[in-house]
């Protein structure tokens, strides 16, 4: 019994260090043959609640010499402001200082922080159909004071100051608070009609005041106000950061996913527990479009 342990261990050593030589062997061969001009596409899918896994993905379009241009594919109501800006940032940087284009393909919905992080694209597309626009900021608070007495539940609250449990369910809020909220909403909503401004600049045909009011347009109302700058599909907005960056003939389009473990990749799970419930979401501020 204590030999075949041992064989077993010997055994699983061994395809771990042949597996190991093999990714090493893979990488030096790639690095050796003559790399492709490819564009990148990375789609951002659903509420925008971190900025990570999109950040680390740009940072490879960053990296990677091959990468001649970016096609980020939204389809998002938007989401937290901190993760938005994170993502348009990056955006610039990519375009302004590694000098890729970007072209956005824009999907059902590109809207609020959606469209936030559209902006610095070279190009916009979207359908006919697309929702966009929803310019604004929002701040949400449940009431649950009224369930609370109805079932005997009390909250004690100790605080440092007046604004600490601004947003506590279990009281209303005063006038005084909103009066605050609104100012610090009022401050972030400047700075998505700067981006705005900046970003479309003469393209805009309207005057930024007249959007920013949290409407919604579609993608043909956004191209006759200058939100976008055409209409057209996927495959549209690929064709379109190929011309930008120079390529010839059909590109060679690589699109970037969620890197999976190095566990999940040999055995097909992580080994990790189920979490049923999402827990990185906590109260903010959002760009985000609500319905």
């Amino acid at each position: 019994m204590r030999f075949l342990k041992k064989l077993f261990c010997w055994i699983a050593g061994l395809f771990f260090v042949g597996f190991v030589a093999l990714m090493g062997f893979t990488a030096w061969l790639k690095a050796k043959l003559p790399t492709t001009s490819k564009v990148a596409l990375i789609k951002v899918e659903g509420v925008i609640n971190s900025s990570d896994e999109i950040l680390k993905k740009l940072k490879k379009v960053e990296e990677d010499k091959s990468i001649k241009a970016l096609v980020l594919r939204v389809n998002s109501p938007g989401g937290a402001v901190g993760a938005s800006q994170e993502i348009y940032s990056e955006l610039l940087k990519v375009k302004n200082e590694y000098k890729k284009p970007i072209v956005v393909s824009m999907g059902n919905v590109a809207a609020s922080g959606g469209l936030y992080i559209s902006l610095p694209a070279n190009v916009i597309f979207a359908e006919g159909g697309t929702i966009t626009g929803s310019i604004g900021v929002i701040i949400q608070k449940l009431d649950l004071q009224k369930l609370a007495d109805k079932i005997g539940v009390k909250m004690e609250v100790v605080k440092t100051g007046k604004f600490k449990d601004i947003l506590n369910p279990f009281r209303e809020m005063t006038d005084e608070e909103r009066r605050y909220l609104l100012e610090l909403e009022k401050n972030v909503l400047n700075q998505f009609k700067e981006a705005v401004v900046k970003n479309r600049g003469e393209k805009l045909k309207v005057k930024i005041d007249e959007i920013a009011d949290g409407r919604i347009f579609s993608g043909q109302q956004a191209l006759q106000i200058g939100l976008i700058d055409k209409i057209g599909n996927l495959e549209d907005a690929i064709n379109e950061a190929a011309k930008l960056a120079g390529i010839k003939g059909k590109p060679v389009v690589v699109e970037l996913k969620k890197e999976q473990p190095l566990v999940k990749r040999i055995l097909g799970s992580d080994l990790k527990g189920f979490v049923p419930f999402d827990t990185s979401t906590t109260f903010g501020l959002y760009y985000l479009m609500t319905y």
